[in-house]
């Protein structure tokens, strides 16, 4: 047998394992039943990789994360592993052949969704599969109480009779003592052994700052800590609007959201992995399985709707162990715009079982009908179709989603596509004889250079607002000049897709999951809270406040958060009252508005406006019309 570090050396080039690693890997390979939480960055995919490289058989990875799931084959493969994962919209065909290879090809890691485990051939296949390790990912979606708490988990017990004398490995990296009990008990674990890393980032400094200007203090931060720097949006327009304010500010900067074409993605995740650009202004679509360790700083726009999800991303900072930065900034109105988009957007269940219902008719599935079925889906024309709110009625299909009773996929790669298939010449030529068409067609011709020498994609909504008409009118054209053989036209008018799991039984259907839901409510509404009371709390080290809410105790402050420094601050004497003498000294020869006291001075911002503020209260300063201050001498 292969020893660990061997295989670690050969296929990703380490000569030393991360922290609990090597233990973890002994427990798998001495058939130990095993529960793994490393926090971000901590390398878990390694923990279940190497011991099945080095055991006879195939590793089943169960993985609620498709993307991930692509991500890990494709990393392997690029290391002549042999590896596949069975996503959706895979034909009963293929995936007849794809199992039998599992079988007879050698392949070495077969990723699965939990949903998977709900069909017949697939709990056939794999009973009859020289399984030589089960891997549980992203395991507190078993756990009611678990972040992102998904109903379908509750199959992957069935492993356990297919595969009886296989032992488990359950990995996270966020979950509190009641979320690993649960996971464990769930998996029918016997005697298991876990491993715990401290949820402590010692090299990063945890910064809640208080932003009337969040523009400014993120162009202020930026330049203060120079280095690979993610800053998290909640929308994907915020993450183009802010890259391209940075540009114009000359930042390095690119952006990243879901929506955009895989190609793209790939070239922007170089780009700042090789620091061709600094700074990735990215949903929280960006960084799920991504080791950079070179990243200075995170900085968070927006609230995050959990501490779980906070902890990972801000997690992404300083994996080199150099210090680095977790910056959150916030404002007065913060506080309602989370509730809003994460509290008062939760669907009733009146109201799911009126979407639910809705979508079925939408597609015209009959009562009884529609389990596996599929269709593409335009999520603008439904919500349109029957008046709902994108943002309810968006929040219903992902709780549909997480509940098994639909899947939705959203695909972003039906582009509508478009190639000019005859020569120049004989296309004006056929605008003489059909003149009515001319404007579309030279709009075309003017937006998208190559048209004639490829197939691209086009923007149907910038044709019709160039060409003064509507989406209708433009796609009535191409239609008539595919029909004409000038074009070759490939309408599609959808970006996402909608699989039934489960036939519709309208109301019967939700009613089965009606306690699930409103737990998972109770569930988002306690993390909201969390996240207010730890951005409210400027008494408690930041840093002990996150190790508290994952149930770690500590009795030591980390000393370099916002809430530690302040304190430093004031053991060190600097008092309001020494800040106000050197602003006077400050104002002595110049006016300075606040930014560039800020600057100047290098004080906590919160106490130095404290400072500006009681010296304007006794006249020793004052407010010149242009809004700077200036030395009061009347």
């Amino acid at each position: 047998m292969a020893h660990p570090i061997t295989i670690l050396e050969q296929y990703w080039n380490h000569t030393s394992f991360r922290p609990l690693q090597e233990d973890i890997i002994n427990a798998v390979l001495n058939n130990d039943d095993t529960f793994a939480l490393l926090p971000t960055g901590g390398g878990k995919s390694i923990c279940f990789q190497i011991p099945a490289l080095i055991k006879d058989g195939i590793c089943i990875v169960i993985s609620p994360l498709i993307a991930l799931m692509k991500d890990q084959v494709n990393s392997l493969q690029e290391k002549g592993i042999k590896a596949m994962a069975i996503t959706s919209g895979i034909k009963y065909s293929e995936l007849d052949t794809l199992l039998d290879n599992c079988i007879y090809g050698n392949y070495k890691f077969l990723y699965l969704s939990p949903e998977r485990l709900q069909q017949d051939i697939v709990k056939q296949r794999i009973a009859q599969m020289n399984v030589n390790l089960i891997a549980v990912d992203e395991a507190h979606c078993i756990s009611q109480w678990g972040n992102d708490f998904r109903p379908a988990y509750k199959h992957i017990a069935i492993l356990r009779e297919l595969q009886p004398s296989v032992n488990i490995i359950a990995l996270t990296a966020t979950a509190k003592p009641k979320v690993i009990e649960e996971t464990i008990e769930a998996l029918d674990f016997i005697s298991p052994k876990i491993f715990k890393a401290s949820f402590a980032r010692e090299n990063i400094s945890y910064q809640v700052i208080s932003s009337e200007d969040k523009m400014y203090d993120l162009e202020r931060l930026l330049k203060k800590h120079q280095g690979a720097s993610i800053i998290y949006v909640r929308s994907r327009k915020l993450s183009i609007d802010i890259h391209n304010h940075l540009e114009k500010k000359g930042f390095s900067t690119t952006f990243f959201h879901g929506g955009i074409p895989t190609k793209d993605k790939q070239e922007r995740l170089n780009q700042w992995m090789h620091n061709q650009k600094q700074i990735m202004v990215a949903t929280t679509a960006f960084g799920m399985g991504i080791d950079k360790p070179d990243v200075k700083t995170v900085i968070h726009i927006n609230l995050p709707e959990s501490l779980e999800s906070y902890y990972q991303e801000a997690g992404r900072a300083g994996r080199d162990g150099h210090t680095s930065y977790a910056f959150l900034l916030t404002n007065n109105s913060d506080e309602q715009l989370l509730k809003n988009q994460f509290i008062n957007s939760l669907p009733s269940l009146a109201e799911i079982k009126l979407i639910y219902r809705k979508l079925c008719n939408f597609f015209q599935i009959s009562y009884g009908e529609g389990v596996l079925s599929t269709y593409h889906f335009d999520f603008s024309a439904f919500c349109k179709a029957y008046d709902f709110g994108s943002s309810k009625a968006f929040n219903t299909l992902q709780i549909l989603d997480r509940n098994s009773i639909i899947k939705l996929t959203q695909q972003f790669n039906y582009k509508t596509k478009l190639q000019f298939v005859v020569s120049n010449a004989a296309m004006f030529s056929y605008l003489e004889t059909n003149a009515y068409l001319s404007t579309i067609v030279k709009t075309i011709l003017r937006t998208y250079g190559g048209i004639f020498e490829h197939q691209l994609a086009i923007n149907l909504s910038l044709i019709a607002n160039k060409a003064s008409t509507n989406e209708k009118e433009v796609i009535s054209v191409l239609n008539q000049l595919q029909k004409d053989g000038i074009v070759d036209f490939l309408f599609a008018n959808t970006d996402s897709e909608v699989i039934f799991l489960q036939p519709r039984e309208d109301d019967k259907t939700i009613n089965r999951i009606a306690n699930i839901i409103e737990q998972q409510h109770q569930l988002k509404k306690d993390q909201v809270n969390a996240v207010l009371s730890y951005v409210n709390n400027d008494q408690r080290c930041r840093s002990r406040q996150l190790l508290e809410y994952f149930g770690e105790a500590t009795d030591q402050d980390c000393g370099k958060c916002s809430v530690c420094l302040n304190k430093d601050t004031k053991l060190k004497g600097v008092s309001i009252q020494s800040i106000q003498k050197q602003i006077i000294q400050a104002l002595e020869n110049q006016t300075l508005n606040s930014r560039e006291l800020m600057e100047m001075l290098d004080f906590d911002k919160a106490n130095l406006l404290k400072a500006i503020q009681e010296l304007l209260e006794h006249e020793v300063i004052a407010i010149t019309v242009a809004n700077r201050y200036k030395i009061n001498h009347t």
